[in-house]
């Protein structure tokens, strides 16, 4: 990446930092809430865009990721200790999961996800004795940082936004890795990169596990970022919504679960004031976008080069 590229990364960053400044509670807890699912995103976008398997699941990961942080924290667990506890867990799960990759593609891939989806719902809602069912879990605690207290939503916020930061920085690393590189390559010809010597069935194994590990990462942020879970919001539908997260940002962009977090997230936030038509203009712009960006909203600088 040039200098002037990095140079407007920082000016951004710094930006957004400011930005609940002049934000009031709710605010701030979107943005937090923001922060959340592009760390979800990352890792579609890792599965998804770079290796070209198809997930319509990924929020069970979220789901596995956030009860199990609530349920090592009400025994007592630090946060700090049930992170990482959380990313191998959904790790292992996607190991799992990744099997049936190497034996379906395409839409019996995205059903059998789909299906794996369902089934984590059920039993985060059925089975009481372990999650609270529809109950919830509830008194989930924010963690410390060095003394100082997370319970403010401004303090949380640059705690989420930071580690969000960390996050990007190693999905930066793992694209630009050797790895990265065999997954853009089992994406873009199966055949061909196992004829380079791409192994198949080790890295489609990897790319739903590590997806999967962001997704547990951001379901322990998710779970201290509301303090109370339940089956709700890991339904099908938010499955949905973050592969639309990939899909309109740019599947495969480094920078596009950001802008379709924004979007997906944000912007019927800021079109509620049109009351009962707010969810029409959401999904009227949904539409437009796919049909002429298919490729993404960062497509565009590639199709005003090639229009040249």
């Amino acid at each position: 990446m040039s200098r002037f590229p990095l140079m407007a990364l920082a000016v951004a960053l710094a930006a957004l930092a400011l930005v609940p400044l002049a934000l009031k509670n709710y605010g701030i807890y979107l943005l937090s809430l923001w922060c959340v699912y592009v760390m979800a995103g990352m890792g579609l976008n890792l599965t998804v865009g770079y290796a070209g398997q198809m997930s319509i699941g990924h929020a069970a990961f979220v789901a596995i990721g956030a009860y199990t942080a609530a349920i090592l924290m009400k025994a007592g667990v630090s946060f700090y200790l049930a992170l990482p506890l959380c990313a191998l867990n959904c790790f292992i799960v996607g190991v799992a999961l990744g099997f049936p990759a190497l034996r379906v593609q395409h839409h019996y891939l995205a059903f059998a996800t789909l299906g794996f989806n369902v089934l984590v719902y059920l039993f985060v809602r059925n089975e009481e004795w372990l999650t609270g069912g529809t109950f919830g879990i509830s008194g989930i605690q924010r963690p410390g940082f060095f003394g100082l207290s997370l319970d403010g939503s401004a303090a949380f916020f640059y705690f989420v936004y930071g580690s969000t930061i960390l996050l990007a920085g190693a999905l930066w690393g793992i694209v630009r890795s050797p790895w990265g590189r065999a997954f853009a390559a089992l994406r873009d010809n199966p055949i061909r990169a196992e004829s380079l010597g791409v192994n198949i069935v080790a890295y489609t194994l990897l790319a739903f596990a590590i997806g999967a590990g962001f997704a547990g990462v951001a379901g322990a942020y998710f779970a201290a970022l509301v303090q109370f879970i339940e089956p709700g919001p890991f339904h099908l539908s938010a499955s949905l919504m973050m592969l639309l997260m990939v899909i309109v940002g740019g599947p495969g962009r480094f920078f596009g679960p950001m802008l379709g977090a924004a979007i997906v997230i944000l912007l019927p936030e800021w079109l509620r004031g049109l009351k009962d038509w707010y969810l029409v203009m959401f999904g009227l712009a949904v539409v437009a976008l796919m049909t002429w960006l298919p490729g993404g909203l960062l497509s565009i600088p590639d199709r005003l080069r090639s229009s040249r």
